[in-house]
């Protein structure tokens, strides 16, 4: 184990986290909010620690599966540590453990809270909050790696353990390159959005979070009603947008390159628009009866789709009073997620389109033993280790799933709500139903069952493994 490339990396990461609080620390000037020296020192304690760990520089820069896995976990872990930090110094949080829980669900864009209100926040630290989802969105590590060439060629293992879906590969042979060229689509698109929500009349400050939750795919809103209080027209832009974060950034690459044929040849990209368009009929049919016209319940229902699908998890109403078939659709949504290679969470498309396959297949065998069939997926044979990966992948998330939900029983909450309590943040989700639902927050668990969601959030956008390695005895051997 290569520990000092690790304690290096972890040491850029509070260095970047102290510049990323610097916007926020400009939003408490302009509004000439005391809160603001609360993030003063968080920076400046970030920037020490940041300083002392890269001192001295690394002689050794080989780093493996086992060391990108191990410094992913471990600078998500500390980001968030630190990030906690400005809301306790300030009191606006006083407890760290639900500040802990609050930051954990920005940088992993789960968007889950512990408030009751949100408005008398600061605004200083409602735009970190919202921040940290745009932070965590693409990943932490791969902005470090889009900025400093930390490890060479083998800060391809960041990357793996960083990026969301079954396999990941550069889009150009670089690691650097691939990581700069995702941030420039990234900041492309969030710009792009940003400037449809000013065209709509929506203040500055309102825009620039409300791109944030919605590029990160995370779901902080700046007013207790989250989205609902917006024009049909910016809550419209919203819906479009979060769906675009949803697509696999790998197809705006092919667009960009003017590859047509190629992008239209993926299966997870069309089962993805499939998948929201049927959810977004059956729901509007359903809910009908329930708005003064269709087009308010195609609004909602296509909004509220959008948002679960891709784990963004804004509300524009209290779905939590649908009808149990509307809910039912949108749990299933939780859990199906957004594409692999975007800013969403969830099980990914991918792999639900990889294991109905692998059941096809499976059903194949059974009727003709004798015959060899190749899974294929966009013209491509799917490797065994992409299969079993996706296979071991389900199984630690449903014993993961389990024994959270189990934990979590002991506040003595009702099955729904503790069900959806995991689902919307091992989904990285944000709301849930019940008590958890649109309209309430997750301030009502105990501290214990706040640290099982917490943990449940960092396992859920890591894709497990990276957290879970943590555990094994053998990561730590020599």
């Amino acid at each position: 184990m290569n520990y000092r490339i690790i304690t290096f990396i972890i040491g850029w990461v509070l260095n970047f986290e102290a510049v990323f609080m610097a916007p926020a620390a400009v939003v408490a000037l302009i509004y000439r909010e005391r809160a603001g020296i609360s993030l003063l020192i968080t920076m400046a304690l970030c920037l020490l620690c940041g300083v002392l760990l890269i001192k001295g520089g690394i002689k050794n820069k080989a780093m493996y599966a086992r060391e990108g896995f191990v410094a992913v976990a471990l600078c998500w872990i500390v980001l968030s540590v630190f990030g906690a930090l400005p809301f306790v110094i300030s009191g606006s949080i006083p407890s760290y453990i639900d500040a802990l829980f609050e930051v954990v669900s920005g940088f992993t864009t789960t968007g889950s809270s512990i408030l009751a209100e949100v408005e008398p926040l600061p605004r200083c630290l409602l735009f970190w909050r919202s921040f940290t989802h745009w932070i965590g969105g693409m990943g932490v590590l791969v902005f470090v790696m889009a900025i400093l060439p930390l490890t060479g060629g083998s800060s391809m293992y960041l990357m793996k353990a960083e990026s969301p879906g079954p396999s990941v590969g550069k889009l150009v042979p670089k690691v650097k390159s691939t990581a700069m060229l995702l941030y420039k689509m990234y900041l492309g698109l969030s710009v792009l959005q940003l400037i449809f929500l000013l065209l709509g009349g929506m203040p500055l400050f309102d825009s620039l979070t409300t791109m944030f939750g919605t590029a990160g795919t995370g779901g902080f809103g700046i007013k207790n009603d989250s989205i609902g209080g917006y024009s049909v027209y910016l809550q419209g832009v919203v819906t479009v947008f979060m769906i675009l974060f949803g697509v696999n950034f790998n197809i705006y690459y092919l667009l960009l390159k003017r590859r047509f044929s190629e992008a239209s040849k993926s299966a997870e990209v069309r089962t993805y628009f499939i998948i929201i368009l049927a959810s977004v009929i059956l729901i509007t049919i359903n809910i009908s009866g329930m708005f003064s016209s269709v087009f308010d319940a195609l609004h909602h229902a296509a909004f509220q789709v959008g948002s679960i699908i891709t784990t963004t998890g804004f509300a524009t109403t209290d779905f939590d009073v649908w009808p149990s078939f509307s809910k039912t659709i949108l749990v299933l949504l939780m859990f199906v997620g957004a594409c692999a290679g975007s800013t969403g969470g969830g099980i990914k498309v991918s792999r639900i389109v990889i294991l109905f396959k692998s059941v096809l297949k499976e059903l194949d065998f059974i009727v003709h033993p004798r015959n060899i069939r190749k899974l294929k997926m966009d013209g491509r044979v799917v490797e065994h280790a992409v299969i079993r990966s996706v296979n071991v992948f389900l199984i630690s998330y449903l014993f993961i799933f389990a024994g959270s939900v189990l934990l979590i029983s002991l506040d003595n909450f009702d099955f729904t709500t503790n069900f959806t309590a995991v689902a919307a943040t091992i989904n990285n989700i944000g709301p849930g139903l019940a008590v958890v639902g649109p309209t309430q927050n997750f301030g009502s668990f105990s501290d214990f069952s706040k640290i099982v969601l917490t943990f449940d959030m960092l396992v859920g956008r890591l894709e497990l493994f990276p957290l879970l390695i943590l555990f094994s005895r053998r990561t730590w051997s020599k």
